[in-house]
């Protein structure tokens, strides 16, 4: 089975993979979350290939719920699931750890060969190329600090080099509660590669 929680908005609902950091799609129902998420699953194929995994899903198979908000129907899977306070063994972080790593590496190539003017949304909206990068980047380091990792405004590309370093260090390490950050280490991983892998689709889509 794939294992998905649900965080349920006043609006919209996300469906996330338990088990494949950043598997998660927003959708304005339970099913219809679900069904979108397991949609992409040939797309999330590429970046567990990527890492070296074997990805098959199989049926979906919901075991917790959460109550999400308004940050939810914005399009952010913002609460912490109970599950994510279980203890994390190191081989299971080190896997999500490539799991982004690899998303790191599939986002730059897909953004190094893409255009800097984007399509636009029926209403004229989106970012352009260079503001989705920047953007993704400099979430990064805000996602960093609620583990601990506090680095300064990027002066270089060695500056992000370095932050993801320590990062990627600090969550490929086992971990069990209490939590002695703002985020747990499941939740962070999990948040980390989705924000990457959303921008990743978003800039596949409308190039």
């Amino acid at each position: 089975m794939t294992r998905l929680y649900l965080e349920t908005g006043p609006k919209k609902v996300f469906a996330c993979s338990l088990d494949w950091p950043g598997w998660c799609r927003i959708d304005k129902g339970e099913e219809a979350a679900i069904d979108r998420l397991m949609e992409y699953a040939p797309r999330y194929r590429q970046i567990a290939e990527r890492a070296g995994l074997a990805f098959t899903p199989g049926e979906p198979e919901v075991t917790a719920k959460v109550r999400g908000t308004s940050t939810t129907d914005f399009g952010v899977p913002y609460e912490v699931p109970d599950l994510d306070l279980e203890p994390l063994s190191g081989a299971e972080a080190e896997r999500s750890v490539a799991l982004i790593r690899a998303a790191w590496e599939l986002f730059d190539e897909v953004a190094g060969v893409s255009p800097e003017d984007l399509r636009k949304g029926p209403r004229g909206g989106g970012r352009d190329l260079s503001k989705i990068v920047a953007h993704v980047t400099e979430a990064e380091r805000g996602y960093a600090r609620k583990v601990g990792v506090l680095h300064k405004p990027y002066r270089s590309q060695g500056d992000r080099a370095a932050m993801r370093a320590e990062l990627t260090q600090v969550l490929s390490r086992a971990w069990e509660p209490p939590v002695t950050e703002k985020w747990p280490p499941r939740y962070a991983l999990r948040r980390v590669a989705w924000h990457v892998i959303d921008h990743l689709w978003e800039i596949e889509d409308r190039r």
